[in-house]
């Protein structure tokens, strides 16, 4: 029996290059302040996109459109995975993670007292079948299911390298080990698609590169989609298959990375000379 998400994955997302996600002239305001607008593109199955723009250009405001945090006044997102397309404006978060979207956030969210495999466990959650009953007496489909997500677990914490610290606390590790461990929260998830929000700020260069490659990894390994906030323009050029450039709400450059970089809107606005 073959082993952990690798398996999962590729019996239930779609061919790669096949039309994953569409994002449809959106529009978020706050207040009087618009967020969004009018903003949409196009994401592959298998394909590293990545939102770049300057600070309070609504990338993290698109993220959260996507992952059902927030819920714009118009437009548009369209997921489509085997058992179909699916409108996510009006999901909830739970029932997008269901659907195979994940997401990490700019600030750590993960459970400082708890131990590593505690918080991967908490990734899980949106499997989980057995009612409390068998739960709390931990029989026959709890038990099961308990097996079957530790073993699960076990290929992240390989993929990430992160066996020597599975039993700590997670507020006595590193900031660099904490962002690792809420990257492989994250993928406890099986998502097809996974949403990075800046998922190496704060780090040294050789945490950088080790972020980079797990990334790639996942990508590249296992054909999970993702969705990548990051400012070191480096990295994002050397990983990403897509870039779209946002200012002040709106979209203002589309394409691969070598398009992006010649695009003069973009030049003047964020990457300059």
């Amino acid at each position: 029996m073959e082993r952990g998400f690798n398996h999962v994955l590729n019996s239930s997302t779609l061919k790669s290059g096949a039309l994953q996600l569409e994002v449809k002239d959106l529009f978020l305001a706050f207040g009087g302040v618009q967020a969004l607008s009018g903003v949409g593109f196009n994401i592959a199955q298998s394909d590293i996109s990545a939102i770049i723009g300057p600070n309070g250009a609504g990338k993290t405001s698109l993220l959260n459109c996507i992952s059902g945090l927030y819920h714009p006044q118009d437009g548009e997102i369209v997921f489509h995975n085997k058992s179909g397309s699916h409108a996510l404006t009006s999901l909830k978060p739970d029932k997008i993670a269901k659907l195979g979207i994940a997401r990490s956030f700019q600030n750590i969210e993960l459970f400082k007292h708890m131990t590593v495999l505690e918080n991967l466990m908490l990734g899980r959650h949106v499997h989980l079948k057995s009612n409390i009953f068998s739960g709390g007496l931990f029989w026959g489909q709890a038990q099961k299911e308990e097996i079957e997500n530790r073993r699960f677990l076990e290929d992240i914490i390989d993929l990430l390298e992160i066996e020597a610290i599975r039993k700590q606390a997670v507020g006595t590790l590193s900031y660099g080990l904490q962002k690792r461990v809420e990257l492989g929260r994250a993928l406890a998830v099986q998502p097809s698609m996974l949403i990075l929000d800046e998922p190496m700020a704060g780090m040294n260069s050789e945490e950088k590169e080790d972020m980079a490659r797990f990334i790639l990894d996942v990508n590249e390994e296992h054909g999970v989609s993702i969705i990548i906030i990051e400012h070191d323009m480096g990295v994002v050029m050397d990983i990403s298959d897509h870039v779209v450039v946002l200012d002040f709400g709106r979209k203002i450059g589309d394409g691969t990375p070598d398009e992006v970089q010649r695009n003069e809107t973009v030049i003047q606005a964020y990457l300059g000379d």
